[in-house]
This record gives structure tokens, C-alpha cells and sequence, in this order.
């Protein structure tokens, strides 16, 4: 049976609206990108606020954070709670950072009723989830995981050619512990959708069974720079002309694997970029989604072939790489379990769904019991200073979590997981 405790929605809502000032943008939403000065300030205050709850704190060597609440048996592994608090340039206010703080009101809860857990509770805040300033994105808990190395953390660059591990550094988080040391029997994460299915259904939770794969690739297309005005157009190697063409590709290969697949170019940049030079080097990334790897592969396989066109047929140099690959996830059934169960006890609609989005629990799912919870946004709408959800929207979601745990919790002491 699920303790009746309830969360402070109030608190939950003004501790949202109080770090959303650091990174703040004038337009509302949150420029925090992973390992600046913001993001520093972030982590200070979590840190902060954890150990006012008399939590002991642990970062590890990639920055990420670990706030551990003791329970009634050491024996057991910790139940851990987590999300990330980078966003993206123009990111909105809950992306992440209702899992984090949603995260930290069960905590402020359990200390306020004086609840005593048999497992111990973590909060994690995970590096790097977004990977606008660094790719790969979940970078830190991909680290955890062991999907990569910190060598290969550290290596990561900027577009102004900062390291990830001199940025960690800069801010003083990077810790002493070794990622996937400080270890955890499973992990529940709170997120807002990011699309519109809940809202449109009218349904308050999404009990997200997996995540769908994706891969993220980078392509250079190298021609001539030369005169726009004294350069014959047969005689000219135009990039961006190529990589325009590939572009389209792009859509028309999502397209013909519709409606399941999603293909998206979101950072592009041409040089030298003078109006009255032809373009001799355009440089983007495509973003490949869909539920199944197979289908992956022949997406895969299209690109690789239009790439091969393309290069034949404009006398263009052009490079096709790799740099990211996550395949498709299926959470843990005992812990959608306790979330389902916690829905039904706190009397919310909800549906099981698939996410179309990455997540760090993808990451994590590989190495202990994982799920996740949603919650709507108006329109869908993330990645955006015009991100929202509700109050009301974000107690529901922060309550079923609280559930979740304490039901997960309650059913796993008969002997350590």
C-alpha cells in the first residue's frame, strides 16, 4: 500500500520559478547550457538545498551529482530519482528540470513527515543531458553507464573549441568519484512530454514504456569559394548547393518511413558566409528517430547513398559521420509497475507511451531497473523559451513519482536488488 503522503505543490512551483532565474532569458525561458557559469550556479544551489536535508552529496568525475537520503537498510541499494538541469540555448523552464526538482520536493516531503525509508533515495542531476554544447547528448549518464568513456567525455568540443573536460574543470565539478561508482538499485525519472499526445487526450501521466532509437550523424560538404558575380554557374562547386540537396533527402527519407520516423537538420553553417562568395564548405547535423533499430539501419543505409549521390553528381567532397548512436530502450516492468499502480492511488488518467525523445533513463536502463513519467505541455511545445506546464500538471507528476518510489520501495525488501 502506498503511504498518503502528499507533495507541496506550492513549494515544488516556486522552487521551478526561482532557479529558472539563473540563465533566465528575457523572452522566459532558460539559457543554461551544460558546465557555464549558469549551470555552476544551478548545481550550487541543489547542492545546497540536498544537504540542508542532511543528504551527502558525491560528484563524480564527469560532473555528475548524487545527493543520497539514508533508509531504515544499508543493505539495500539506493531507489535513485533523476533528470538534469542543462538546457538547451533558448530552452524553457521544466525540460529536466521538473525531474530534478521534482526530485528534491520527495525529499523535502519525506523530511517534513519524518517518513523513514527502507531503501536509501537518491537525487541525481545528470551532466550534459541535452548535448547542445557538447555532442553526444546524456553525455554524463552515458559515462555512468559505461556506453563511453571519460576519456572520450573529456575530448568532447565546443563550437569555440572548449573541451568538456576543461569546462567540467572550470566550474569546479569535476569530482573525485569514478563514474559508475556511486551505484544505485534503480532509477525513476520525471519528464515533461515534449509532445502533444497527453494533452490532446486529456490524460494527466504517461507511464513511458521505452524510448525510441536515434542516431545523430555530421556531414561536411567541401567545394570552391569564388566570385558570385564572375563565376559561371557550370563552372562553380557550390556546398551549400549539395548540402541543400541533402537536406531534402533528409525529409524525404523520414517521409517514406512515416509516421513512425522523424528526420530533423537543426545546426548548419556555411563559409566563409559573404554574400557575394560562393559557398566552398557547409558543415550540419542530421537526427534520426524511430522505434525500431531495423528501421534505423535503412534510414541509415538512404543516407549514406544520397551522400554518395550527391558527391558524384556536383563534383562536391562530402563526408558522412557517425557521431552518436542510441538504440531503442524498453523500461523495466516492476517499476512501470509502481508507476501505474501510484496513478491509479492518486486517481490521475494516464496511458502508456513511448518517448520520442532521449532521456538519460535510456542510458541508465542499461545498467539497473529504470521508468519514466510524463507529464503534458501545452502544445507540445519544448525546446522552446515558450515551454509550459501547468502548475496542477507538475504536482500531478512530482505526487505519482513520490508513489512510485514509496510503492517500489516497499515491495523490494525482502532481499537487496
Amino acid at each position: 500500500m502506498i503511504p498518503n503522503l502528499q507533495i507541496d505543490a506550492r513549494r515544488l512551483w516556486d522552487s521551478l520559478m526561482d532557479t529558472a532565474r539563473i540563465g533566465g532569458t528575457p523572452k522566459g525561458g532558460i539559457s543554461r547550457l551544460t558546465l557555464t557559469e549558469a549551470d555552476r550556479q544551478v548545481r550550487d544551489w541543489l547542492k545546497t538545498e540536498c544537504e540542508r536535508l542532511g543528504c551527502t552529496v558525491t560528484v563524480d568525475e564527469v560532473g555528475n551529482m548524487f545527493a543520497v537520503r539514508p533508509g531504515r537498510r544499508s543493505d539495500l541499494p539506493p531507489i535513485a530519482i533523476g533528470s538534469h538541469l542543462d538546457t538547451q540555448p533558448t530552452g524553457g523552464k521544466f525540460d529536466g528540470v521538473l525531474g530534478v526538482l521534482g526530485g528534491l520536493e520527495i525529499l523535502r516531503t519525506l523530511q517534513d513527515s519524518g517518513y523513514e525509508t527502507n531503501a536509501p533515495l537518491m537525487l541525481v542531476n545528470w551532466t550534459n543531458e541535452e548535448g547542445s554544447r557538447f555532442a553526444p547528448a546524456m553525455l554524463g549518464s552515458g559515462v555512468y553507464a559505461g556506453v563511453f568513456d571519460r576519456a572520450y567525455a573529456d575530448s568532447r568540443e565546443d563550437r569555440q573549441g572548449v573541451t568538456f573536460g576543461e569546462a567540467v574543470e572550470a566550474i569546479g565539478y569535476r569530482g573525485e568519484a569514478k563514474a559508475g561508482s556511486v551505484q544505485f538499485g534503480a532509477m525513476f525519472e520525471l519528464h515533461i512530454e515534449q509532445g502533444p499526445i497527453l494533452e490532446q487526450e486529456e490524460m494527466s501521466i504517461g507511464i513511458v514504456e521505452g524510448v525510441q532509437g536515434m542516431r545523430w550523424y555530421e556531414i561536411s560538404v567541401t567545394g570552391r569559394e569564388a566570385h558570385t558575380g564572375s563565376t559561371p554557374m557550370p563552372m562553380r562547386r557550390d556546398a551549400l548547393v549539395g548540402a541543400a540537396r541533402l537536406i531534402d533527402r533528409v525529409e524525404a527519407i523520414a517521409l517514406e518511413h512515416a509516421p513512425s520516423a522523424v528526420g530533423s537538420v537543426g545546426l548548419i553553417e556555411a563559409q566563409p558566409n559573404s554574400r557575394n562568395v560562393v559557398p566552398g564548405r557547409v558543415f550540419f547535423t542530421v537526427d534520426f528517430r524511430h522505434p525500431d533499430d531495423a528501421a534505423l539501419d535503412v534510414m541509415e543505409q538512404k543516407l549514406q547513398a544520397a551522400v554518395e549521390e550527391t558527391a558524384r553528381k556536383t563534383n562536391l567532397a562530402v563526408e558522412l559521420k557517425t557521431v552518436w548512436e542510441s538504440p531503442a530502450v524498453r523500461f523495466d516492468a516492476d517499476c512501470l509497475a509502481s508507476v501505474r499502480r501510484s496513478a491509479e492511488a492518486a486517481g490521475y488518467p494516464a496511458r502508456p507511451m513511448i518517448s520520442g525523445a532521449g532521456h538519460d533513463a535510456a542510458y541508465v536502463a542499461r545498467v539497473a531497473p529504470t521508468a519514466m513519467i510524463f507529464v503534458p505541455c501545452a502544445g507540445g511545445l519544448s525546446h522552446n523559451e515558450e515551454e509550459s506546464t501547468s502548475f496542477e500538471e507538475c504536482a500531478a507528476g512530482a505526487q505519482v513519482l513520490l508513489g512510485a518510489v514509496l510503492d517500489y520501495d516497499g515491495r523490494g525488501t525482502e532481499s537487496p536488488r
